[in-house]
């Protein structure tokens, strides 16, 4: 063999070694999983859209249970120095994960005690009234939370791992998508007088038994919100509008319960995650 070929080989063989190795196939599935759902964060917040993101996000978290059991994401964790980063950023998650589940059962029991009310015909303005106030409560602790939180937008840089990316990226998605289904519990601000044609409107919205089951971004929420501000600013009687009202808390019930479970099954996994997480790091 002429000195040419051998030459040829050995480089050929240096060029091959420094080619980038494949991804591994779980680092795809976060990032298909990632991309989809950033995809989808400038869609209206409606309880469908949200339902949809919880589950998205159900399937991204178990994508990365998956990868914080890959010895190359244990090296990559080890090694880097963001790792405090992702520790601090986890807990935020599950902080403001356990508000939103504290806010929907509140919201949830104020709402069935108000449709029971009305279906007894019982101390009706009163109770409207309860509700209003309690929906006032929840409004400002979910502004005042989300105010004091810190949004972090993770820029990859030279030194951040592919794997360490991945773990920052999902951490944002899935803040942004919790603090979506705050602001959308959290409804706009209703002006304290409402044109009545206004509020013929929004009450003639297209009505929702199930917010899994439609596509329509009516807000359950803001239906709600808006029949029984109609009520009592124009101090009309409780009961005039009583079935429709009651219509509207039951579906708000049925809907708060379909987001609930899928954020219970999310907040499952992230406390596993990081249970996972601190597990390498101890080791």
């Amino acid at each position: 063999m002429d000195s040419f070929s051998v030459n040829s080989k050995k480089s050929f063989h240096v060029r091959s070694n420094s080619l980038p190795s494949k991804p591994h196939p779980v680092v795809d599935e976060v990032s298909e999983h990632l991309c989809r759902l950033k995809a989808s964060e400038e869609a209206t917040s409606s309880s469908s859209s949200l339902c949809q993101k919880l589950d998205g996000l159900q399937d991204l978290h178990d994508c990365i249970d998956k990868l914080l059991l890959l010895p190359l994401t244990h090296q990559a964790l080890i090694d880097n120095k963001s790792v405090d980063d992702l520790l601090e950023g986890s807990l935020k998650i599950l902080d403001v994960c356990a508000l939103a589940k504290d806010v929907l059962s509140q919201m949830k029991e104020s709402a069935h005690e108000l449709e029971s009310a009305l279906r007894r015909r019982k101390d009706g303005m009163v109770d409207i009234q309860k509700y209003l106030n309690s929906r006032k409560m929840v409004k400002k602790a979910i502004h005042m939370t989300l105010k004091g939180m810190k949004k972090t937008n993770f820029q990859k840089s030279d030194e951040s791992s592919e794997i360490v990316s991945l773990l920052k990226e999902a951490e944002t998605v899935t803040y942004n998508s919790i603090e979506s289904l705050l602001l959308f519990v959290a409804g706009p601000k209703l002006p304290s007088k409402m044109s009545k044609w206004s509020l013929v409107s929004m009450l003639m919205q297209p009505k929702r038994v199930a917010c899994k089951d439609d596509s329509t971004d009516a807000n359950e929420v803001e239906m709600v919100d808006a029949a029984l501000n109609s009520i009592t600013n124009r101090k009309s009687d409780c009961f005039a509008q009583g079935e429709d009202v009651q219509n509207s808390l039951r579906k708000l019930e049925l809907c708060i319960h379909d987001i609930e479970e899928d954020l219970e099954s999310l907040y499952r996994r992230l406390v596993k995650n990081r249970v996972s997480f601190l597990n390498i790091l101890n080791h």
